[in-house]
């Protein structure tokens, strides 16, 4: 795609380095509750021309474009180098889509001119564009931890930020940042208030951007920024070669000492997870959507319905590929919100154990669709009062959260969206209890269908197997036990059919072997021990890592098991496979 010569435009500039490296390509919408990839068909930077096509899977997008015109999304990715994630959004692409089939569609979009856009009140948007980045900080709440992101443009009236899709979920419209702090290369900084003036997903990896509008600058705050813009402009200018008297980098984005190593750090993370498996990757999309669709019930007032059967049957599709592999994947969604986390694991596992029942449920479907929606009244709370969900929360907190079926049910209803019976069945009965102690509603005994039953016993396995409120997870031995002592709240039957499935050593739990290793179980046989695992550590050496898979008669190697450990109690990073 790239010529060998220098591109003549910095537009060309641009796409050319880009679209050499390893990149994926998105669009998105405001009618699109999430981005849409896309692949590159055809392109010529020169004359600002691409040529798309996207597989809609069979939805149709004519009407998603908003005069005429779309989004595009690029992710870049540079392997082996320290800045090697890049991304860059086109707004306002002007567009000529032609249907090809049912579900595939080729779009003719002629891009902008140039890469700075000119804002309605005249100021100029700077892109950060090859290589340029500089942290920021969002104080969402006072006197609570900022939210970490990236700076993708910058004018005189506002910025736009790249987040964790996770750190959104306390983001709407409109709603005032009391604190928005800019942190250079160099380690100058700029502070200022910021009120949100739009938000959306971007790409499929997890990622949102936050578009803000600078607020109460007082005239030195005016000046400084002034100086700030007028740097990075000069920085895109020099990097794209549109003026030959800019000779070098401006000194705002020379990196300091502690800049390196912060590259370094996050340099290590991108190769971790790009050695992730298509079945984690596949798992972690689900977990993706999940929050991308919370974003579209906040932001634009409709439900996504679409996007949560498509979840729904991803999870069903990756289950009936590769049983094993799914429970795998399944386990290491560690670095998600707990709120996603849950609600994966719980509707995967739930899945799995209706379809052995039955492989022909004819609820299954509408039952994991009901799942993956059970917990998303939790991040609808967030407030003031309750600025996160993350654990160490205060008593009355945890009473705010109790409410979080009911606000749920009240959101769905406000957006006009009705849930079968079965999903409704999930959502409004799956904390309630067989002695009446669960909520909202306090139901006991015959009011509750087998259904909730099985996914009662699930959830309470998952809360206890997992770090929840500063309580350090149990091992499976440990929560069986507790749930087996509580037989007036939890279906025993159903406890039991949950053990002969899942065992002591479920796939995907960390187990420790005599010989001082850590290892990952991959798989087990028909009496539930392990038949394979992924040796991650040896413990006589802390700081090395292993990534070595054994069966089972190459364990002599590592020694007898002794049992299931918490990999926080040896540093264990969520995996990355």
């Amino acid at each position: 795609m790239a010529s060998a010569s220098r591109p003549s435009t910095p537009l060309a500039q641009v796409l050319n380095s880009l679209l050499k490296q390893e990149h994926e390509l998105s669009l998105f919408s405001r009618e699109l509750p999430g981005p849409l990839a896309a692949e590159v068909a055809e392109v010529d930077p020169e004359a600002g021309r691409l040529a798309l096509e996207v597989n809609a899977g069979g939805r149709e997008i004519e009407r998603v474009q908003v005069d005429g015109t779309l989004t595009l999304d690029i992710e870049s990715r540079r392997p082996g180098e320290a800045a090697g994630h890049e991304v860059y959004s086109i707004h306002q692409v002007t567009t000529r889509m032609l249907k090809i089939d049912s579900g595939t569609y080729l779009l003719d979009c002629q891009l902008p001119a140039t890469v700075f856009k000119k804002e309605s009140r005249g100021d100029i948007r700077i892109p950060f564009i090859l290589g340029m980045q500089v942290r920021v900080g969002l104080e969402i709440f006072r006197h609570e931890p900022s939210v970490s992101g990236l700076l993708r443009n910058l004018s005189r009236g506002g910025c736009m930020v790249d987040i964790e899709m996770a750190d959104s979920v306390a983001l709407a419209a409109g709603q005032a940042v009391p604190g928005v702090t800019l942190v250079f290369p160099n380690d100058e900084s700029f502070h200022a208030e910021g009120r949100i003036a739009h938000l959306r997903p971007f790409g499929k990896h997890g990622r949102a951007v936050v578009g803000i509008q600078f607020m109460n600058l007082e005239r030195a705050q005016s000046e400084r920024l002034f100086h700030f813009v007028a740097e990075a402009e000069r920085e895109a200018i020099y990097l794209c070669g549109i003026n030959d008297k800019v000779a070098g980098h401006s000194s705002l984005f020379i990196p300091g000492a502690k800049e390196n190593k912060l590259v370094q750090r996050e340099d290590q993370v991108r190769r971790k997870r790009a050695r992730r498996s298509p079945m984690l990757g596949g798992v972690l999309e689900i977990a993706h959507q999940a929050q991308q669709g919370l974003m579209f019930m906040k932001n634009h007032r409709r439900f996504p319905e679409e996007m949560l059967y498509d979840g729904a049957d991803a999870l069903l599709y990756m289950l009936g590929q590769d049983r094993k592999a799914f429970l795998y994947a399944l386990a290491f969604l560690r670095d998600e919100p707990g709120w996603v986390r849950h609600a994966v694991q719980v509707a995967g596992q739930l899945a799995d154990l209706l379809l052995l029942r039955d492989p022909h449920a004819p609820q299954v479907r509408e039952a994991v669709a009901g799942t993956l929606l059970h917990t998303l009244g939790k991040p609808l709370l967030i407030s003031e009062a309750l600025p996160s969900l993350k654990p160490h929360m205060k008593p009355h907190q945890k009473e705010i959260l109790k409410g979080h079926v009911t606000t749920l049910l009240r959101q769905l209803d406000a957006l006009g969206w009705e849930p079968g019976p079965t999903c409704r069945d999930v959502l409004e009965n799956a904390n309630e209890r067989l002695d009446g102690s669960g909520y909202p509603a306090g139901k006991r005994g015959d009011e509750l269908s087998e259904l909730v039953c099985l996914v009662s016993v699930i959830k309470v396995i998952n809360k206890l197997t997992h770090e929840c409120n500063g309580v350090a997870p149990r091992a499976p031995l440990d929560a069986y036990r507790w749930v087996n002592d509580r037989p007036e709240a939890y279906d025993k039957t159903v406890l039991v059919e949950y053990i002969q499935h899942y065992g002591l050593y479920p796939i995907g739990s960390l187990a420790k072997f005599s010989g001082g290793f850590l290892a990952w179980i991959m798989d087990v046989d028909a009496k539930g021990m392990p038949c394979q695992v992924n040796v991650i550590k040896n413990l006589a050496f802390r700081d090395t890592n292993i990534d070595s898979v054994l069966t089972s008669g190459d364990f002599m190697q590592i020694g007898k098991l002794e049992g299931v450990v918490n990999p926080a109690d040896y540093a264990i990073p969520p995996i990355q496979h």
